[in-house]
């Protein structure tokens, strides 16, 4: 790539010094990497709850689904079972998501007196996505279902005027 470059500013060494102050500033500035994984303020935690929620709910409509159709081989029925199970997966890999990349990296914080109740209550949460996106049962979606719910009271909705 670099090769590419030098090929593009010319042969000449100012070129060449001008294409490597680009790429130290480029690389070497911090601007881009001071704000955290997740914009500031801009998410509502009962939302997301709330969507977590309305995932486990798509789970549960799949499963039921594959169920409903499980004993069919006619071409239709094999498309809607592979499209529920890809559903299924995608909203398990939701939750998941949005536990480990918002709730454990902003939410979930060592100086709160209660940290390890709250780990283990979102790491319950991820465990029993898992075991829903490996199931074809509703037992895995019941679990998954009681395990986002015990994270409601963490993050209670907005009190609005």
């Amino acid at each position: 790539m670099l090769e590419q470059l030098y090929l593009c500013f010319g042969k000449s060494l100012r070129a060449m010094a001008s294409l490597l102050g680009i790429l130290i500033l480029a690389l070497g500035s911090s601007n881009g990497v001071a704000h955290c994984h997740v914009p500031c303020g801009i998410y509502d935690d009962s939302a997301r709850v709330k969507s977590m929620l309305e995932d486990v709910m798509t789970i549960e409509k799949a499963v039921s689904e594959m169920q409903s159709i499980a004993e069919k081989s006619d071409p239709l029925s094999v498309n809607q079972k592979v499209r529920w199970v890809m559903n299924k997966e995608l909203h398990a890999q939701r939750i998941i998501d949005t536990i480990s990349d918002y709730f454990l990296t902003q939410r979930v914080k060592p100086a709160q007196k209660d940290y390890s109740k709250r780990l283990m209550d979102h790491h319950q949460v991820i465990v029993s996505a898992m075991k829903a996106k490996q199931s074809a049962s509703l037992e895995p979606v019941k679990a998954l279902r009681e395990a986002v719910l015990v994270l409601a009271p963490y993050y209670p909705a907005p009190h609005k005027h």
